[in-house]
């Protein structure tokens, strides 16, 4: 499976997208004629090696007539769909359009179909859009994933005035996914790029298992002595069936040496309601060798601010540590098997199409002992030897 992995340490604009698609193999001749289909007039395409702080890197700029028209969603699809590009580059181009125009629109309140996209409908603006669709589409990638975002910090002046980094339609759409400040105080995440990412990126997550094929580097256009302003990109085949079963989630923590047992389990147990994966705690000594617990939340990444509200709001803590960790998980299905105890459920692990554990759901086990008023052990040992049968 050929998947491609963006490393934005950085941060992200549509032109460093599609360079860092050029660098990695992305044939530059097909891009322009794809790109002619557009019908824009004056269209020039200017793809440069340049370096950012000492690293080669290549650079993408379309360069176009100047004009003050601002487009809506309306003239924008209009472009696309009577171009010859691909149905599925057409398709992602007009989905990361129509979430720019949802952004714009919910940070404007305004119905999206009324935006004019200013910057982001300019001429160069679509040329990226339109470019990194037709450049996922040629370089035939089955998954995407991509890095925590870097987004930089400060300031930025924006239509005559001055806004937060990341700017308010760039922070709407960036909702869900992981993001970090820096470095350096830029804004180095553009509403474009976020577009584009969180419209074909499967996951976000740090680089996964694979084996390397090419990578690219896309020029930003910021010259900065601090760290080199690109984007690179890896592509790449998987290692084996087993990447596909792997994941990233989130370890939340905090240690705490005066709560009760009884708050700890009352918010464990809302924990656990609210999407938590695993809840545990473990015996530690603090300062001045003081015992105590540390509470550990094991979590899907989109469910980290929930759960973190709710250690804040149960008073368990004043501070709740982070980490973004990677999982291998078995392929995993149930098999209902009958016994003298009525249906339970087996559930399997598979590791490269073979089943390598099976055990009975307990849920279903303790359910039937109640009813038929046998030890759990007594259905478990039934359910494991029905499993056992040839079938």
């Amino acid at each position: 499976m050929k998947i491609a992995y963006f490393d934005c340490f950085a941060g992200a604009a549509g032109d460093m997208i599609v360079a860092a698609m050029l660098d990695a193999g992305l044939d530059a001749e097909f891009l322009k004629a794809q790109l002619a289909t557009l019908g824009l007039k004056n269209l020039d395409i200017k793809i440069t090696e340049t370096t950012r702080a000492g690293l080669r890197a290549l650079s993408f700029l379309p360069v176009v007539q100047k004009e003050h028209q601002h487009r809506n969603l309306k003239d924008i699809t209009k472009i696309i769909t009577q171009s010859k590009i691909s149905e599925k580059a057409k398709k992602t181009a007009l989905a990361v359009f129509e979430k720019i125009a949802q952004a714009e629109g919910k940070v404007h309140g305004k119905d999206p179909n009324e935006i004019h996209f200013h910057e982001v409908g300019a001429l160069d603006s679509i040329v990226d859009i339109v470019s990194a669709s037709i450049g996922f589409d040629a370089l035939g990638l089955d998954k995407i994933y991509c890095s925590t975002l870097s987004v930089g910090g400060g300031t930025i002046e924006c239509a005559h005035q001055l806004l937060p980094v990341p700017a308010p339609a760039t922070t709407e759409l960036l909702k869900g996914v992981p993001i970090v400040g820096g470095p350096g105080q830029h804004e180095l995440l553009t509403p474009t790029a976020a577009a584009i990412l969180t419209t074909v990126v499967d996951r976000f997550c740090p680089l996964p298992a694979m084996k390397i094929e090419a990578i690219g580097y896309g020029a930003g256009s910021l010259e900065s002595e601090e760290f080199p302003n690109v984007l690179r990109l890896i592509l790449g085949q998987t290692v084996d069936e087993a990447e596909a079963n792997a994941d990233s989630v989130c370890l939340l923590e905090t240690n705490i040496d005066d709560i009760s047992g009884e708050m700890v389990g009352s918010a464990t147990e809302k924990l656990f309601r609210q999407g938590a994966l695993d809840v545990f705690t473990t015996p530690i000594y603090m300062k001045h060798g003081r015992p105590a617990e540390q509470i550990s939340v094991i979590c899907k990444i989109e469910d980290v601010q929930q759960l973190e509200q709710i250690l804040f709001e149960e008073g368990l803590t004043f501070g709740v540590r982070k980490q973004i960790l990677q999982r291998s998980k078995l392929a995993r299905k149930f098999v209902a098997v009958q016994t003298e105890f009525g249906e339970i459920r087996i559930k399997t692990g598979s590791l490269g199409g073979k089943i390598v554990n099976a055990k009975p759901e307990f849920s279903d086990c303790t359910s039937a002992a109640e009813k038929h008023k046998v030890a759990v052990k007594t259905v478990l040992d039934a359910a494991m030897a029905a499993y056992k049968k040839p079938r």
